[in-house]
């Protein structure tokens, strides 16, 4: 072979190459179907154009089930960059006895087909004769070409890999605390696409599962003891509720060391209540909805409930209410997540071991911050009711019905205390100098929020004996409402005078 025809083929080796180095996709279009195409108000198949950033590749998926030797389409489209499709041509499941079988491949409408195909493996050829001289001599002129182009690809994999599809940058930088396990993405048909919050026992990510989003909650290994615990909780009969987290499952992924524990509940877009009051304001009905809807749903959680149909269902203490645990649906309906620390009451049984010093230091009741508590189911939720008063507050912070200026969101006692108090802080604060959030005077002007304060103030009472239950704040709260949607602007005067001799309903002493 000549040397000129031996550096056109190299040249031809390398361009091949290369075009899989820059991760170049031809995807532009897929076939598109959705089985759920009525609910979700799309077409129900067709083609769909991939859109996406021009350094991501884009592919094509298909899900679909078999029941019984029927084979039944859930959904095909475009998919995110994933390292797991690169390359394929073909859309084909090689796991094993999937509950929901899914594939993924580059290539137009490379998804109209798709297999199933669990034992693919190579085939072993037989040995070849004695190659001729001529071979010999273009294998050995193109084995350095080949490693280097190998060496390449394997490096630009790996960075690749690492790289996409959600990068770490996406965690909070100011945090300290070490950065959670990276997921698991090859797990299909659920995909993680990004961090939206992190707590004390894990991160939680927005996935999608099938045609929804999901949230789901990871938990290291070390952290076991909270997962099975809220998991528990969750199990618990009577624990579905509009104002209660809707729970899907709780799954073990990984295995060894690798092991994470999952939790995967429905998906909230607006977040946590925290999050929602830091880039906005609230009227005054929606103070009051989102106040009544997180009240009903702590009334619930409080109750003893026998005879549902699902069996009985205990009271239950959160032990770590505040506003980044409340979560705000679309219409701003309240619903409480987060249950690693609840505890629940059955009778006859006790609670468990349990400490009684355990939640966020900043919404601690005295009793707590004093290491003081009576191990008694209504001590418990009287704890709650503490930490729902400083809630409220917060509410109260950022609406506009006041005729005053609205602050910029703070955390109850970050005046007094800062952003990361101490226990010791705390203790100072609350119990020594049994101070609480300050109370606007603006406030009390206006009818509705001077009913609020009053009820503030009798949620965080230094007695806990003294303070309402999660029923009557709710019935309180409905009464607000009801009172000032009735107030024309002309009365104001009138109504500051009546609300303050209006006679609320009654405390409940006993929870």
């Amino acid at each position: 072979m000549g040397t000129a025809t031996k550096l056109a083929f190299a040249m031809f080796l390398i361009s091949c190459s290369s075009g899989a180095i820059l991760g170049r996709s031809d995807t532009q279009e897929c076939v598109y179907y959705n089985t759920s195409w009525e609910k979700d108000h799309t077409n129900r198949s067709g083609v769909e154009r991939c859109l996406g950033e021009k350094d991501k590749r884009k592919h094509c998926f298909a899900t679909w089930k078999n029941v019984t030797g029927s084979i039944e389409v859930v959904k095909q489209g475009c998919w995110l960059d994933d390292v797991n499709c690169y390359d394929s041509s073909e859309c084909v499941e090689k796991k094993e006895g999937p509950d929901v079988f899914f594939c993924c491949c580059e290539g137009n409408k490379c998804n109209e087909k798709f297999f199933y195909s669990p034992d693919l493996q190579l085939v072993q050829t037989p040995p070849e004769a004695p190659s001729p001289p001529l071979f010999s001599t273009l294998l050995y002129s193109l084995v350095p070409i080949m490693g280097l182009t190998a060496v390449l690809l394997f490096s630009f994999w790996m960075y690749r890999h690492h790289k996409l599809p959600y990068p770490p940058v996406l965690l909070p930088t100011q945090d300290p605390s070490p950065t959670p396990p990276s997921p698991i993405l090859g797990q299909k048909p659920l995909q993680l696409l990004e961090v939206k919050a992190r707590g004390r026992f894990g991160c939680v990510w927005k996935a999608q599962l099938l045609n929804e989003y999901v949230a789901v909650k990871i938990f290291p290994i070390q952290d076991k003891q909270s997962w099975q615990n809220e998991y528990e909780v969750y199990s618990l009969s009577g624990m579905k509720h509009e104002n209660l987290l809707h729970f899907l499952c709780a799954e073990k992924r990984g295995t060894n060391m690798d092991v994470e524990l999952w939790l995967i509940t429905a998906y909230h877009e607006k977040g946590s209540l925290t999050d929602y009051l830091k880039a906005n304001v609230v009227s005054w009905n929606e103070l009051c909805h989102i106040s009544q809807t997180m009240a009903r749903g702590l009334a619930y959680l409080h109750e003893d409930i026998p005879g549902l149909q699902d069996g009985h269902k205990p009271a239950i203490a959160h032990r770590d209410i505040k506003s980044k645990n409340i979560l705000l649906k679309n219409n701003l309906t309240a619903c409480i997540a987060d249950f690693g620390l609840a505890l629940k009451f059955e009778a006859g049984k006790s609670a468990g071991d349990t400490h009684g010093q355990v939640g966020t230091r900043r919404y601690m009741a005295p009793e707590v911050l004093e290491g003081a508590i009576n191990f008694q189911r209504d001590a418990f939720l009287r704890i709650d009711m503490y930490a729902i008063g400083l809630v409220l507050w917060e509410l109260a912070a950022r609406c506009t019905a006041a005729d005053g200026p609205v602050d910029e969101y703070m955390l109850p006692f970050e005046e007094e205390v800062g952003q990361h108090p101490s226990l010791e802080d705390m203790q100072e604060v609350v119990v020594h100098k049994k101070l609480r959030p300050l109370l606007r005077e603006c406030w009390q002007k206006h009818p509705g929020l001077s009913m609020l304060c009053e009820t503030v103030e009798e949620c965080w009472d230094h007695e806990a004996e003294a303070r309402l239950s999660a029923g009557c704040v709710e019935e309180r709260m409905v009464q607000m409402q009801r009172q000032t949607s009735t107030v024309a602007p002309d009365d104001v005067l009138t109504v500051v005078t009546m609300v303050t001799n209006l006679d609320f309903p009654p405390k409940e002493s006993s929870l």
